[in-house]
């Protein structure tokens, strides 16, 4: 594409002109002034947030009472395990629509003392006695999503209390047994309801309806809680005090782990998950996925996360363009990240699973020369790219189409040894399978996996279910490095539009100069498969004339992501939290 005609086609468009620079020199992606940053209209629902700095630890989760949790940890000289372990706990009694010791999660730690980045894998498993026609009908039809989701079918084998106790026995500093106090405090002598949690369990009346146990906690004598009402959870409190004194052992081999048994089959939908599924429960280390963007490194979770690995291409693409330059206002900046991610997720759906099951390219994904020819496929033309292919990687498997429902949470810490956790810990569905056991509400994973085990092409298809596998995700926990050293620590709950979300604020922070907190409150522009979604009741909205001329296809929708994040400067730190829901940072 020569320049002059993009610059033409973009005067007609109303917008200033593409950088001046070939499309793929990245050489001249310096440094340019500060995007002028638009804060939250009024009258959009999102709270204020305030960039907040500290100099020597830091925590920022999605629910004020989970961060203030692992503050509590963080300022008794605990280490930022500690403070995460804390902090998901008592995330499962205060968010419990969005994940708990029924789900499961992905961290990606630095570890400061050896100087080294590692990822654990919490993903939760299929039962040995699923196949992949889990969730097909007698005619071998997919199930419609909720007939799937709610109760025992959907249910997977949790991996956060194993998690917990895994990284701690590496990791802790405290003694494990103080590290619970808050959650059994808040559990016993009861929390406020959020006005967020009030608010989900007003939307999903009909599903919280369909158990009792599950009825009498959020629907007491029939009505929804209200925000503000004190709620108690006995039953939550004698299971932490379990964990607390006896470790994850319980939850995968002693009564927790039978009471999920016991439900998972007595459901009306009932699932096969048996205790030998429980106590074969293993927590994976993993390599980070890790790709060059400037002088940074974009390291996170790879398979069966789709979100690394979605994140190094969008980034490795971006590479060959002048992002800096272009600016957040210019239309041409969406373009790119829109069609870099469009690229991504075309690859995501074909190859991306459990790399136990499945042979999953990521060297050739996330090869230089490879993401060089798919931004080139972008600079070719004038607007939006009309159809989007997967990588020839000797392809033999076809193409997945999994739902990925954004009910999940994010949380990031680091401590004053200079320790970093970034972690993505869900249930999926907002109060996941819906069944509660031991006091908290299990996952419904399981519906991550592709429903249809074979494509349109008859070919089989790599995130098909399987009895032992981990259902592909896009849970997206990452940490940034520079010069070698943790410098960013971000993630975002959101189902698969969490990779759009982590893509947005790196850029604008690392690319277009704005604070974390700034880069998270920008309006949120994505785009996955073709349709490009903007955040409604925000600037974002403006953009959908232009977009439309450039080719795209455009709806204008809730985007509520919940991203949270902190810089590490040599000076202190800084940290931000998404004004769509009610995260806190605190720090000292």
């Amino acid at each position: 594409m020569k320049l002059k005609n993009l610059c033409s086609l973009l005067a007609v468009l109303g917008f200033s002109a593409y950088a001046q620079a070939a499309p793929l020199d990245a050489s001249a992606a310096s440094s340019a002034p500060v995007a002028e940053h638009h804060a939250p209209e009024q009258g959009t629902g999102l709270t204020e947030q305030k960039l907040v700095q500290a100099k020597e630890f830091m925590a920022a989760s999605a629910n004020p009472l989970a961060t203030e949790a692992g503050y509590d940890i963080l300022k008794r000289g605990g280490s930022a395990i500690d403070a995460m372990i804390a902090m998901q706990t008592t995330l499962s009694l205060t968010e419990p629509q969005s994940s708990g010791l029924g789900g499961g999660a992905f961290l990606v730690y630095w570890d400061n003392t050896e100087k080294k980045l590692t990822t654990f894998d919490a993903r939760e498993t299929a039962p040995e006695a699923v196949t992949d026609k889990l969730f097909l009908d007698e005619n071998g039809e997919p199930l419609k999503f909720m007939q799937a989701v709610v109760g025992g079918r959907s249910v997977g084998v949790p991996g956060v209390p194993k998690l917990l106790e895994d990284v701690h026995k590496r990791y802790g500093k405290l003694p494990w047994k103080t590290l619970f106090d808050k959650p059994v405090e808040l559990a016993e002598q009861g929390f406020a309801v959020s006005p967020r949690m009030a608010k989900s369990i007003a939307q999903n009346l009909e599903q919280l309806q369909r158990h009792p146990a599950t009825a009498a906690y959020f629907l007491p004598e029939g009505k929804p809680l209200e925000a503000g009402t004190v709620l108690k959870n006995p039953e939550f409190a004698k299971t932490v005090k379990l964990l607390a004194k006896h470790g994850s052992e319980p939850f995968y081999s002693g009564m927790p782990a039978i009471n999920i048994v016991k439900t998972v089959a007595a459901a009306d939908n009932p699932g096969s998950i048996t205790l030998d599924d429980l106590k074969s429960y293993r927590v994976i280390e993993r390599t980070p996925v890790c790709a060059p963007y400037r002088e940074y490194e974009i390291c996170g979770m790879g398979a069966p996360s789709s979100g690394g690995i979605a994140l190094g291409q969008i980034f490795g693409i971006l590479q060959h363009f002048n992002m800096r330059t272009l600016g957040a206002e210019n239309i041409l900046s969406w373009r790119l990240l829109g069609d870099a991610s469009r690229l991504a997720f075309a690859d995501r759906d074909y190859y991306v699973a459990d790399p136990q099951f499945a042979d999953v390219p990521v060297d050739a994904m996330l090869h230089p020369a490879y993401l060089k020819l798919r931004a080139g496929s972008i600079a070719e033309r004038y607007g939006a790219l009309p159809s989007v292919s997967p990588g020839g990687f000797a392809r033999t498997q076809g193409k997945g189409e999994g739902m990925e429902l954004p009910s999940t949470s994010h949380l990031v810490i680091v401590d004053k040894d200079g320790n970093v956790v970034s972690m993505t810990t869900s249930i999926e569905n907002a109060f996941g399978s819906t069944l509660m056991a031991n006091g908290y509400l299990l996952n419904n994973e399981l519906t991550d996996f592709a429903f249809k085990p074979v494509d349109a092409e008859g070919k089989a298809v790599a995130n098909s279910a399987a009895g032992g596998k981990r259902p592909r995700s896009s849970m997206a926990p990452t940490i940034v490095l520079k010069n070698g050293q943790p410098y960013l620590a971000v993630g975002s709950p959101g189902g698969s539009r969490i990779i759009g979300y982590v893509a947005k604020t790196l850029t604008a922070h690392l690319d277009w100069g704005m604070d974390i907190q700034q880069a998270i409150d920008l309006p949120n522009m994505l785009n996955r498969t073709g349709t490009y979604e903007l955040e409604q009741n925000t600037p974002a909205a403006d953009k959908a004339p232009v977009l439309e001329r450039l080719g795209y296809k455009v709806q204008v929708r809730d985007l509520n992501s919940g991203v949270q994040g902190i810089v590490i400067h040599a000076e202190g730190l800084q940290g931000g939290a998404d004004p769509r829901r009610e995260g806190k940072v605190m720090g000292n």
